[in-house]
């Protein structure tokens, strides 16, 4: 029976130019002032490959830390190393504005990549994303700043999180250059993008596909969890069981072996569960059998 293509090699951002490793890191969890620690989490996935660096303006209130924590961490682990940044693509996301909660006018949105640039300590973000839609900005105003902060040399290319296909396609509009990506919420658990029209939406336009939280939310890894998801992880485990891997690299696997070339942003902040993780997830061989008996566990229906 043919395999599924799992494969290292680097994958596009849609049509920006850029590629990345298949396995991307979010920076969601990156905590603390310990500048040691967190220059070696940062190394530690560089030297496993990893490319893309995703993070937020947003991260940090999560952990107990003020808006904007886990850019500044980042940004002190760059100024602090010279050589890392021009061994990343550095990605961030804005337009949540916490109690409001989301902005995407273009006052906001300019003053939000410069803060972000001054926490990053850079003077350039590779890729810059919409974090969630304001359903308040017009895409032409919103695709106006972008354009904007483009030409100013502040950030390179385009991308959307947490959109719609009708929200991507209203901001792509008013744009003269593709969307470069789109960031949803898709995991084993979360697997609405595969039948929404996200997906193929992301194909048809050639729009590269960074999923977060693509171990749902720790749930494809406890060993006991949401009960609905039983008969998932019972499935995981058993072809994990086959493959000599982890389910968590099972449920990577997953994704990678779309062929929407989703790139996983894992969060993990332990150094050695990054590089098995890696590693054991590029050592998976599936079936287009074992891929389906994967999607019809997660949704407790069998596909017509």
């Amino acid at each position: 029976m043919a395999q599924l293509p799992i494969s290292r090699e680097t994958r596009p951002l849609g049509q920006s130019g850029l590629h990345v490793f298949p396995i991307a890191w979010g920076m969601w969890r990156f905590a603390g002032t310990d500048l040691a620690t967190a220059t070696a989490k940062v190394e530690a996935a560089l030297e496993v490959g990893v490319t893309l660096f995703d993070t937020a303006d947003v991260y940090g209130l999560d952990n107990d830390c003020p808006f904007g924590a886990a850019e500044a961490l980042l940004g002190e682990v760059l100024a602090a190393n010279r050589g890392l940044r021009a061994r990343m693509v550095l990605a961030t996301k804005g337009g949540i504005d916490p109690g409001i909660p989301y902005d995407s006018s273009p006052a906001y949105l300019r003053g939000a990549v410069e803060a972000s640039l001054t926490r990053l300590k850079v003077d350039h973000i590779d890729l810059y994303q919409i974090h969630r839609p304001d359903l308040l900005a017009h895409p032409a105003d919103t695709a106006g700043i972008l354009l904007a902060l483009q030409a100013e040399g502040k950030i390179g290319h385009i991308g959307v999180s947490n959109h719609t296909v009708a929200q991507t396609m209203a901001l792509q509009a008013h744009l003269p250059q593709p969307i470069a990506t789109h960031q949803p919420e898709i995991s084993a658990i979360a697997t609405a993008p595969i039948f929404d029209g996200l997906l193929d939406h992301c194909m048809a336009q050639n729009i590269g596909v960074l999923a977060w939280s693509p171990l749902g939310g720790g749930r494809l890894g406890n060993s006991a969890g949401d009960a609905q998801f039983a008969a998932l992880r019972a499935k995981l485990d058993e072809l994990a069981r086959r493959e000599g891997v982890s389910r968590p690299a099972m449920a990577l696997a997953f994704l990678l072996a779309h062929p929407a070339g989703i790139v996983p942003i894992i969060g993990t902040q332990t150094i050695s569960r990054m590089s098995t993780l890696l590693e054991e997830s590029f050592r998976v061989s599936l079936s287009r059998q074992d891929w389906y008996d994967i999607l019809q566990a997660s949704t407790g229906e069998r596909l017509p």
